[in-house]
Order: C-alpha cells, then sequence, then structure tokens
C-alpha cells in the first residue's frame, strides 16, 4: 500500500491532499469575493413622495420617521 505524497514546506512535512485543498478552497474562495461585488446599503433607497399639497408630505414624512425610530 502506497504512502502519501509529502512536499517539504517551509521546513515541514505537508500531504499532497492538503496542498490540494488548500489551491481548491482558495480558488473557490477568490471566486466568491470577486463576483459577489460591494455591498449597498438598502435602506438609502427611498421611493418619492407624491403629495398633493405639503401638510400631507409633511405627514408622510413624519410617519416615516417614527416608523424608523420603531425600528
Amino acid at each position: 500500500m502506497a504512502g502519501v505524497a509529502t512536499y517539504n514546506i517551509a521546513g515541514r512535512q505537508v500531504g499532497g491532499h492538503y496542498l490540494a485543498m488548500a489551491i481548491l478552497g482558495t480558488l473557490f474562495g477568490g471566486a466568491y469575493y470577486s463576483v459577489s461585488g460591494p455591498k449597498k446599503p438598502t435602506a438609502a433607497a427611498t421611493p418619492p413622495i407624491n403629495a398633493s399639497s405639503s401638510d400631507e408630505a409633511d405627514f408622510i414624512k413624519k410617519f416615516m420617521e417614527d416608523q424608523e425610530k420603531k425600528h
């Protein structure tokens, strides 16, 4: 029965299967990181307020501020 292939890295014996797992982990982790892109905040995008009067617009703004404080 054959033994595991070992490589001498930085003065230590490292098994070939550990090297393979490290390479695959780096490959897939790097691909995931590069595809994920930057995180965008979702709370910053608010829809426009289509109010018929300034009183209605003020009421909607105050209501939305109160709801944000609750959460």
